[in-house]
């Protein structure tokens, strides 16, 4: 028997979709139905439940009593009826990637959060309806999706698709408006782009073309010999907006939202930085349709998205996939090697300079992930240490220690075709990484033990020796101090982004914690100067490092005052060199390393 969903984009102006799903034969004790709580790749409780605004249910061309019996879950009565339909609209005003939104413009369907499963008949087909609006000012809406058009509709178009059960149907996403729509082949697979939002002039004739170099580049990595990704079409479901930046990931799709002005106008000789940006996004999520789509921990074998799904191995699964992002852009000619370190030397400044690497451990950060790394407060780059950037440069140390201790022959990369092959080996019976996979994976696919790095990098709060990893490949980790520190450097806080001057944060061991400022104060004066946000470093720039100024904030309404000691001596920068003196050997190491297509190679 086949699920069948019907999508109405009801009423754009309010941001209402209209839902229904429709069951033959249902459970005559009562058909039970449950929305997810969290969305796969996105690891916090959402409760998707609370923007269901209202629920009623047919059967036998009559209303049946339903009941919510949990937060998330919907049972009806008892029916002998052959056939059951449950009707609700969802409230959908999330800009972001990790829920749905509805204007008049423009929608973007995450299934997680708008399609409710019929419990016990999750692995049924199910046959999805998607309507246009019925405004007029809405017509001629297109749709892009990794789900497949069924006979009679096109692609592009609204009408039938077909998802072999619901876990691929809530997997594949849905963009629908008006948008600028691209094509490209990567290892003669289809791969096709929406981008909604206004851009001016854009360029999508490059976007396209370096989209497809890095896809076939991931490709080439996974399958050197027969290059060939896992799916047969894949879609990239893009939204450019003023302010944002996230991604997605989805087995044959992925989810972007991008600012605008991240994204190429015709003309443009050299890539910005803002685009750079943009395709980094774009490897990140595409990596990832291996690394955590298919190849994933035990943990996630199968998801329960009624609860939380602990692991504490995130800092593979997003560290890994965060260190070969940027790494997939400079093999594939879209990052020379200099600006591919400038980028690593950033991740290993923002790194370093937070103490939450010194209290909390990559494997605890995974597992808290629920309660901590997506619930950032205040204090959280004093407690909170990222998986994502912690553990994109615990995978360089493990590619750059795997390439020295074999003398190139092996690296990283031997290790992700490893856990690779596992998956196609197992098929159906692929049980996911258990907690200790990644260092038994390790050893197999290279000969080394680095079980005990492995441990103190992510079980321990160590950090990698980048300085001497990175010497044999001709590249010299420099620390440096900044010659005009700003704010931030000097009082130990960081401001909210407006003009008020609202403090929102304040780092471990700062002049700023010292003196009792808080997060939430509203910086006035500096010496009874005005300390506006856009004054603040040109005024701090009159001083020398651990000079005592007088700080004037409020808190509470109250006016406050603080005497501060800046700070001696600033946090370190960190910097990336091409050494000069390097060997050729060192150079040939360099090129296998980070790709050798990047242009011309440019110190940081």
């Amino acid at each position: 028997m086949t699920i069948r969903y019907a999508l109405r984009p009801a009423d754009p102006g309010a941001h209402l979709f209209h839902v229904t799903v429709t069951v033959e034969q249902p459970d005559p004790q009562g058909q039970r139905f449950a929305l997810p709580t969290w969305n796969p790749g996105s690891y916090m409780i959402r409760e998707f439940a609370r923007h269901i605004v209202r629920l009623s249910a047919l059967a036998g061309g009559r209303k049946l009593r339903v009941q919510k019996i949990d937060k998330h879950t919907w049972q009806c009565a008892r029916s002998d009826e052959p056939e059951l339909t449950l009707a609700y609209e969802v409230y959908a005003f999330d800009l972001s990637v990790r829920a749905s939104y509805l204007d008049s413009e423009l929608g973007l369907v995450n299934g997680a959060a708008l399609f409710l499963a019929p419990l016990g008949r999750e692995r049924e087909p199910c046959h999805l309806d998607i309507f246009p609006p019925a405004k007029e000012r809405t017509a001629n809406w297109r749709v892009l999706t990794g789900l497949t058009p069924e006979r009679g509709t096109r692609a592009g178009e609204c009408g039938a698709y077909l998802a072999r059960d619901y876990d691929e149907l809530i997997d594949c996403p849905v963009q629908l408006g008006r948008f600028e729509h691209g094509r490209f082949d990567a290892c003669g697979v289809p791969h096709e782009i929406a981008i909604g939002g206004r851009v001016a002039r854009l360029d999508l004739a490059r976007v396209q073309a370096d989209m497809a170099h890095l896809c076939e580049t991931q490709i080439r990595l996974f399958e050197p010999r027969h290059p060939r990704p896992p799916f047969e079409r894949y879609a990239f479901l893009t939204l450019a907006v003023d302010e944002g930046y996230g991604g997605l990931e989805h087995r044959n799709s992925c989810a972007l939202l991008c600012r605008r002005d991240d994204l190429p106008q015709i003309g443009m000789k050299e890539p910005t930085e803002a685009y750079r940006r943009f395709l980094g996004l774009v490897s990140h999520e595409y990596f990832h349709a291996w690394n955590v789509k298919r190849i994933k921990p035990s943990a996630f074998v199968p998801y329960d998205l009624s609860r939380e799904n602990y692991t504490r191995l995130l800092w593979a699964f997003e560290g890994f996939t965060a260190y070969y992002d940027d790494l997939m852009l400079a093999r594939a000619g879209l990052l020379t090697q200099g600006q591919y370190l400038e980028t690593l030397a950033r991740t290993i400044t923002t790194v370093m300079q937070r103490t939450s690497r010194l209290k909390q451990s990559l494997s605890e950060s995974s597992f808290d992930a629920w309660i901590k790394y997506y619930r950032q407060d205040e204090n959280a780059p004093n407690s909170v240490v990222s998986y994502y950037q912690k553990g994109s440069l615990v995978a360089l140390a493990l590619d750059l220690a795997i390439r020295n201790e074999t003398d190139g022959r092996r690296s990283l990369d031997d290790v992700m075709r490893l856990l690779w092959r596992q998956f196609r080996a197992a098929g159906a019976q692929y049980a996911g990484i258990n907690e200790d996979g990644i260092q038994q994976a390790v050893a197999q696919a290279t000969g080394l033990d680095l079980v005990r790095s492995l441990r103190a990098w992510t079980e321990g709060t160590s950090d990698p020796d980048l300085e001497n990893l990175l010497q044999p490949f001709g590249v010299l980790l420099q620390r440096k101090l900044a010659l005009d520190p700003p704010h931030f450097a000097l009082l130990g806080v960081q401001l909210q982004s407006g003009a008020d001057g609202r403090i929102a944060q304040v780092f471990d061991g700062t002049p700023a914690q010292q003196a009792g400022l808080s997060a939430g104060d509203q910086l006035v004066a500096i010496d009874d100067l005005r300390a506006s946000p856009a004054r603040i470093d040109a005024l701090l720039a009159r001083y020398a490092p651990g000079d005592t100024v007088h700080v004037l904030a409020f808190r509470r309404e109250e006016l406050k005052r603080f005497e501060l000691r800046l700070a001696r001596q600033p946090p370190p920068r960190f910097v990336l060199d091409v050494d000069p003196s390097a060997s050729a050997a060192a150079r040939r190491r360099r090129n296998s390393w980070c790709g050798e297509r990047g242009g011309a190679l440019r110190q940081a």
